[in-house]
């Protein structure tokens, strides 16, 4: 398979959110390109912020419009003792939040979108979701 229409295949892969908007459900296309697996920092700017913020406090630019605030990503390990919970955080971007997708108010799972990236390699799924996590834990105030 030639690397031009695999490079078109993944630009082309997307994630939604639902958002809560006067009242009325509405979806925002978040255009996610792909990225190296080894690279959680350019994976969290093109995943995460706009939900979370540059910062990770929750702040991005689709927040206002979301049922619930999300989470602010620099308190994870205050918020666990002082200790960063990796395993959470990594099951939290497999599996979802309990309340599956922004439209109950949860976060979606990312594993099905980055796992359409790697084409289901699983491996490099994990190593992204992996990475992400050792990212966010770059966030946590000190």
């Amino acid at each position: 398979m030639s690397k031009k229409p695999l490079f078109i295949l993944l630009t082309a892969v997307v994630a939604t959110a639902t958002l809560a908007a006067s009242g009325q459900k509405e979806s925002a296309t978040i255009n996610v390109s792909r990225t190296s697996p080894a690279d959680g920092k350019a994976m969290y700017a093109s995943y995460c912020t706009p939900c979370h913020g540059v910062d990770g406090k929750g702040n991005g630019r689709l927040s206002s419009s979301l049922k619930r605030k999300p989470t602010d990503l620099t308190t994870l390990s205050k918020s666990n003792g002082g200790i960063y919970p990796a395993d959470h955080v990594v099951g939290v971007l497999s599996h979802g939040t309990s309340t599956s997708g922004h439209d109950k108010a949860g976060m979606p799972e990312w594993a099905i979108t980055l796992g359409n990236m790697d084409q289901n390699n699983k491996l490099d799924t994990k190593l992204r979701i992996n990475n992400l996590s050792k990212y966010v834990e770059t966030l946590q105030t000190r």
